[in-house]
């Protein structure tokens, strides 16, 4: 189709169609454009796209896989998390992204190896909490009567570089729901409990 209407212009537009062969067509109707299609370079492009986005492979105690995560950094900072696991006990339960990127299963408590919530400004922990709250903090994962559950939220208390520092970041599941204001307690912040799952914060 581009080759017959082409063949169908004046000599001077394609003369003037030369000039602009380097540049990308917009988006097909109904098509989003990706926010990093548009940059100048292909090397450019990426760069950008390996440092806007990471992922993450959630896995049990025993080692096996419960679900996935994605994390995707838009133009404006913000970081968008969207979470989907399966195989977990029904209800609400807290997740927070963890200081160090490391999940073993076998540990007791399990994936303690994860370390306390991703806090660099010293914060307190809960976004119900005056004082709060820590970077780490996310809303509860709602699973279903199956065992599925699926969290889509967007984020602007850290950006996506910031979890591949020198010992990386965990993303954990709790086995109860955070009361997003508890800071400190026997079953831990928000009193969300034992870690159930973790994974690893990856580059994608």
């Amino acid at each position: 189709m581009i080759s017959r209407i082409l063949i169908s212009l004046p000599a001077s537009a394609l003369l003037l169609s030369g000039c602009t062969a380097g540049l990308t067509s917009p988006a097909t109707s109904g098509q989003e454009a990706s926010p990093t299609a548009f940059v100048s370079a292909p090397g450019a492009a990426t760069a950008e796209r390996s440092a806007a986005q990471a992922e993450v492979r959630l896995h049990n105690p025993a080692g096996e896989v419960v679900g996935t995560a994605r994390l995707v950094e838009d133009a404006a900072g913000r970081v968008h998390l969207s979470v989907h696991v399966e195989g977990l006990a029904p209800g609400l339960h807290g997740m927070h992204l963890h200081a160090v990127g490391r999940c073993d299963g076998s540990t007791t408590p399990a994936f303690a190896s994860a370390g306390g919530h991703f806090n660099p400004t010293g914060a307190e922990h809960g976004h119900h909490n005056p004082a709060g709250h820590h970077a780490g903090d996310l809303p509860n994962l709602v699973v279903n009567p199956a065992g599925v559950g699926r969290l889509s939220t967007t984020l602007e208390q850290f950006a996506i570089a910031d979890l591949f520092d020198a010992d990386g970041t965990a993303l954990v599941i709790h086995q109860n729901e955070d009361d997003l204001r508890t800071n400190t307690g026997p079953l831990g912040p928000g009193n969300s409990g034992p870690r159930i799952a973790c994974g690893v914060v990856s580059r994608r």
